[in-house]
């Protein structure tokens, strides 16, 4: 992603004052922009990069909040502001299941924090502000398109996620704002949809926050067991699950799996899906649990035990500087 200074979106794209009850500009200046950067040696460096830049939204008590991969094993955060200053960040809390990931200022931020609004509340052609670092310039003005389930290759899955049209172009972090001004989402991806290629964001809704924010901010993480991770890259093809990667380190890149394998079942229960894949493998107890899949490879099943972890034992902790 560029720079959130060297880029503006298209004048009409742009949300504009007249539209909105509420103070947009007082609204958009609590999202600021975000880089980090993470050790060559880090698990995500060769997936996510070594310097990530995106958006965080200042939310309650002084603290961003941003989509987690941006900051995910950063060794450097730092918060630009829209004056051109910049102050430091560490990274507070993450959560896997989320997304969702925390930043503490080391500094003082003077300016508004965005109100937490109810993601559950939205509906179907919505209104709403794709808020990103630098103001209305740097913003959409999108409605909510679909509210539907969304299943990630890297073992990610959302019962609900939030879909909007038109498409943030740098969409890593930025504040889906509601009519009422209030926080519902973080920005997460873009895709395409249909033949027509319409581009739209994928948005995690706030209200996943809202159970986990002070076990975020006291512990760095939910307070709860780690589910199980292997560790791979999977994608949907005429309903089988293909393996496509292997994140460096992990469970699965050390077993007897190979790319180009197809999931036929796990623990005996056929998969068909990402979500029901992922489902399964889950619903097999805590981080640590064997996870035994059953493979389709050169014209034949055949059985592969995995030892799942709990991630976090892999990737790079925070540290405070």
């Amino acid at each position: 992603m560029a720079s959130t200074s060297d880029w503006t979106v298209p004048p009409a794209a742009r949300p504009k004052l007249q539209d909105y009850d509420f103070d947009l500009d007082r609204a958009l200046s609590a999202v600021v922009g975000l880089r980090a950067l993470v050790p060559e040696e880090a698990v995500t460096a060769q997936t996510l990069g070594t310097e990530r830049v995106g958006h965080g939204v200042l939310i309650e008590d002084g603290i961003v909040l941003t989509i987690g991969y941006l900051v995910m094993e950063a060794e450097t955060i730092w918060l630009a502001l829209s004056s051109g200053g910049a102050v430091p960040g560490h990274l507070l809390g993450y959560d896997y299941d989320s997304g969702f990931g925390l930043v503490q200022p080391l500094a003082r931020l003077d300016l508004p924090c965005l109100p937490l609004g109810r993601s559950c509340d939205v509906d179907l052609q919505n209104r709403v502000v794709m808020g990103g670092a630098g103001g209305r310039n740097n913003s959409v003005a999108a409605r909510i398109i679909a509210k539907q389930e969304f299943a990630g290759y890297w073992e990610y899955l959302l019962d609900e996620a939030l879909f909007t049209a038109p498409a943030h172009p740098h969409w890593g972090g930025t504040g889906l704002i509601n009519v009422k001004g209030e926080l519902v989402g973080i920005g997460s991806l873009q895709f395409q949809q249909g033949r027509e290629g319409r581009q739209l964001n994928m948005v995690v809704p706030i209200d996943l926050l809202k159970p986990i924010i002070n076990d975020l901010r006291t512990l760095g993480r939910p307070n709860r067991p780690s589910r199980p991770w292997l560790g791979l890259y999977a994608t949907e093809m005429d309903n089988r699950i293909v393996l496509v990667g292997f994140a460096n380190g992990g469970p699965a890149q050390k077993s007897e799996l190979r790319t180009g394998d197809l999931v036929v079942a796990v623990n005996g229960v056929a998969v068909k899906d990402l979500a029901g894949f992922f489902r399964q493998v889950w619903s097999l107890g805590q981080a640590g649990v064997e996870v035994p899949l059953t493979i389709y490879r050169d014209g034949q099943n055949m059985a592969v035990v995995v030892e799942s972890i709990d991630r976090r034992g892999l990737f790079k902790k925070p540290q405070l500087h």
